[in-house]
């Protein structure tokens, strides 16, 4: 059985439809037994989907409304799909948060409108670069993802960190084909505290977390300083790592794999992948959008559900 995958326009304003047109070309050929099919607001759409409309989206660049409808009502019915058995995967191009509420869909992003329409609780943000500057995976789990600074430390709780780490060792198993991951769990605090010098959250937060996997069966570490467990995962002592907040972990992660690196969203019932950058509205239609970042989706949705779905192409 070949291996089916939706891809999503994004915001047609942005350079999505773009590198999305580039990627289909390259993947098609470097995978035979991969069958990608673009998905509009209307349902499945031809390639040239892309192409036309990014030439309207260059046309009407100030038009949110209509940007956010193609880019929200596209993921619909390409959601739909998946949940029909239809295609084993989503990738999803770009689309611009202001553009997707402005079509009246108020939701913070892809990751929690793939949620809601799944009818899952719990998801997880996964950035995945299986090749970095390094020559060594690394995946990286925010633990937290779009809030101000100051709100991480309450968000932060001791169920959210084992929600969290049993969602990504369960990733691990049934779409990377790890047997038994090893998770590294960064710490929040500089030098994870130094004993409570620097704060109690290792203490308070992250031990009984600690305790609640280890009973779990999870093999976690931590909590470990953020200045040297990323560095440890890249000389392959972890296969992943929870971070805490949003910016230690990107930080850490686009260092090593910019334009490499892909959003996995974890916990749906089919694999979602999608490029680390945004719209780029800067650039589009300019031709110079590096679409390297788009290939690596597509290669990983495949690779993902090669395994989930037990497909005979599987490659751990």
């Amino acid at each position: 059985m070949a291996v089916r995958l939706a891809l999503t326009p994004g915001d047609p304003r942005g350079i999505g439809p773009e590198v999305g047109l580039r990627g289909l070309d390259r993947i098609r050929n470097a995978f035979p037994d991969l069958d990608v099919v673009v998905f509009g607001p209307d349902g499945l759409a031809s390639d040239a989907f892309l192409q036309h409309v990014q030439e309207q989206g260059l046309s009407r660049p100030d038009d949110g409304a209509w940007a956010g409808e193609i880019a929200g009502a596209s993921i619909e019915r390409a959601v739909e799909a998946a949940l029909r058995g239809d295609v084993h995967g989503i990738v999803t191009a770009p689309l611009h948060k202001p553009s997707l509420h402005a079509s009246g869909r108020i939701v913070p992003g892809q990751t929690e409108m793939l949620a809601q329409l799944a009818g899952v609780r719990r998801v997880g943000m996964l950035m995945a670069a299986e090749r970095t500057r390094l020559d060594a995976p690394l995946r990286v789990l925010l633990g937290t993802t779009h809030l101000p600074l100051r709100e991480v430390p309450a968000a932060l709780t001791t169920e959210v960190l084992v929600d969290q780490t049993i969602l990504l060792r369960d990733a691990l198993t049934s779409d990377w084909g790890f047997p038994a991951p090893r998770i590294g769990i960064c710490a929040l605090n500089p030098h994870a505290s130094d004993g409570g010098l620097f704060g109690d959250e290792e203490e308070r937060i992250f031990r009984p977390a600690l305790e609640a996997l280890q009973t779990a069966g999870v093999d976690a570490t931590g909590p470990l300083p953020a200045d040297t467990v990323f560095s440890r995962a890249l000389t392959g002592e972890f296969d992943a790592i929870v971070a805490p907040y949003h910016d230690v972990g990107m930080a850490a992660f686009k260092t090593v794999s910019f334009g490499t690196g892909v959003n996995v969203t974890l916990g749906l019932p089919f694999v979602r992948t999608s490029p680390d950058h945004g719209t780029a509205f800067d650039i589009a239609g300019t031709g110079v959008a590096d679409d390297t970042s788009m290939i690596e989706a597509l290669s990983l949705a495949h690779r993902l559900a090669n395994i989930r779905f037990d497909t005979p192409s599987a490659d751990v």
